[in-house]
């Protein structure tokens, strides 16, 4: 009875962390993701840390649960953690109105993003 275990969604040396409705859009939150990709965990903990834009402190916190992610629940060693994978997608979106001129009214959309983030253990060098 019951049903199988579902597949692991990562491998061994990965670990994954995920956040959903984050208020941007996915247009502004996939710049962040792009600046991050492929650098160290810690490299790209600092250029979050210093990073002009609003949306940078969640991307920071989402990075930092992937890594506590890969060192509690995985084993992975934290000064060897990569940023292998950062991807945004599209989440809800809330319509709005704004009152314009004679009697109109124009639609105002405030759109919400989903992002994840995988770290893996670079191999020795």
């Amino acid at each position: 009875m019951g049903q199988d275990a579902n597949p692991k969604r990562t491998k061994e040396n990965e670990a994954m962390a995920f956040a959903k409705y984050i208020r941007t859009s996915p247009q502004k939150l996939n710049l962040l993701a792009q600046s991050i990709r492929g650098k160290s965990a810690g490299r790209a903990l600092v250029d979050l840390e210093f990073s002009k834009r609003r949306v940078a402190q969640h991307v920071r916190t989402l990075l930092q649960s992937a890594i506590a992610n890969a060192e509690n629940n995985h084993g992975l060693d934290v000064d060897r953690l990569v940023v292998a994978e950062a991807s945004v997608g599209k989440s809800v979106t809330m319509k709005r109105f704004r009152a314009r001129a004679r009697g109109r009214g124009a639609r105002i959309e405030k759109k919400f993003s989903n992002m994840t983030i995988v770290v893996r253990e670079a191999e020795e060098a």
